[in-house]
């Protein structure tokens, strides 16, 4: 009995996990266990089971009287995932350039040609900075785009461990609410070393793809967290 329960929570657990590797549920999601229950096919008891272990892994908070909610990143847990990415991610670039297929790149090239888009909007509007809908999109391209270098590298171990910890995904959901942090001088620059990152992947130009990646997870990392410092002031 113990042992088909404990399979049981595991399943929910897995699937709790992938959901929210997946970006569907994003931080600050409600866990309703009746609805992961009947989306699972089991009892609300292994659900809750894999809640609780999904609360002591820090993945999930649970607060009095209101539920269980995927967690929002603070400040240290942003720096701690920016610092994972630049290590690992910078490697990915590094490890791309050696294996990206002309699919790949022909893919990063058609995301960047959206991303210079969306700046050319950013600057007919007088006040500087992306609309809501335009952040978003700009937020599922820079997701996808680091997906892709990722895939590239052929690294299932960096891929493993960088998705484990949705590194990605929760620093960019993170910042849905924010759509004033995309100004126009953070468009440009963005897109100029999406530019230069892809370039350097066509040229097979590891050390050169590596130092870019890592400048943009580096520089990201900096205005995200000042933003949100100047937000919280105001």
């Amino acid at each position: 009995m113990y042992e088909a329960t404990h399979n049981l929570a595991d399943r929910a657990y897995r699937y709790i996990k992938r959901e929210m590797q997946q970006g569907s549920l994003v931080p600050g999601s409600q866990l309703v266990n009746r609805k992961l229950a009947a989306e699972i096919g089991v009892s609300v008891i292994p659900v809750r089971e894999a809640i609780h272990r999904l609360v002591s892994e820090g993945l999930v908070e649970h607060v009095p009287g209101a539920g269980a909610f995927v967690r929002n990143p603070n400040r240290e847990d942003l720096e701690e995932l920016y610092m994972l990415r630049d290590a690992l991610e910078s490697c990915a670039a590094a490890e791309a350039s050696r294996y990206i297929t002309p699919h790949q790149l022909d893919d990063l090239n058609a995301m960047l040609v959206e991303f210079y888009e969306i700046r050319d909007l950013i600057i007919e509007r007088s006040d500087g900075y992306a609309t809501p809908a335009q952040f978003h999109r700009w937020l599922d391209l820079e997701e996808a785009f680091h997906e892709t270098v990722i895939d590239a590298s052929r690294n299932r171990l960096i891929a493993k461990v960088i998705r484990e910890h949705r590194a990605v995904s929760t620093v960019f959901e993170s910042q849905r609410n924010s759509s004033k942090i995309l100004t126009i001088d953070l468009a440009e620059k963005t897109c100029d070393s999406k530019k230069e990152l892809l370039q350097a992947l066509r040229d097979g130009n590891g050390p050169l793809a590596r130092e870019v990646m890592s400048a943009q997870i580096q520089r990201g990392c900096r205005d995200v967290l000042a933003f949100l410092r100047q937000e919280r002031r105001s």
